[in-house]
């Protein structure tokens, strides 16, 4: 889908507040209603929007532990590839999951509650799982940026 002016507006904004509605949505790209929907719809059509969410606080969910975890795997067959995918996948504490370049085949991201509940992640849920050679943790002491707005074409931000 080729994007122009006015549809990077409508992303920006979406970006900023996926709550917006239509109306507001089209005040502020300065686009009547109903053309706005419209433009709406064919990137959602499109797969440009790929869906609406609510940013949860970790923090105020207890979720005070941001763990970044690097896997290496004793077989990198596509096998052994997609089994671990599919495992990794079964669990909420995994945030975002990588295919990795380097010394690790994977980096994972998972969000717990405290030492204790790592510990059972990596005990109960993370060790189990086949084909696992090496695990290394390292702690997120501070995050110093976080967003979820992708760069779109003339930002320089």
């Amino acid at each position: 889908m080729e994007l122009d002016a006015i549809d990077l507006r409508i992303l920006r904004e979406l970006q900023a507040d996926g709550g917006l509605t239509n109306v507001e949505l089209a005040r502020r790209v300065h686009l009547s209603p109903s053309p706005c929907l419209a433009r709406v719809r064919a990137l959602e059509a499109s797969g440009v929007i790929d869906r609406y969410v609510a940013i949860a606080n970790p923090k105020a969910l207890g979720l005070d532990l941001n763990v970044f975890i690097s896997i290496s795997l004793k077989s990198q067959s596509k096998e052994a590839l997609a089994d671990f995918e599919k495992r990794i996948g079964e669990h909420d504490q995994v945030m975002e999951c990588y295919l990795m370049t380097g010394d690790s085949d994977y980096l994972i991201r998972v969000a717990v509650t405290n030492i204790a509940a790592l510990e059972r992640f990596i005990l109960e849920q993370l060790t189990p799982i086949p084909g696992i050679e090496k695990i290394r943790s390292a702690f997120a002491l501070k995050r110093v940026r976080y967003k979820t707005a992708l760069p779109l074409p003339g930002d320089s931000r």
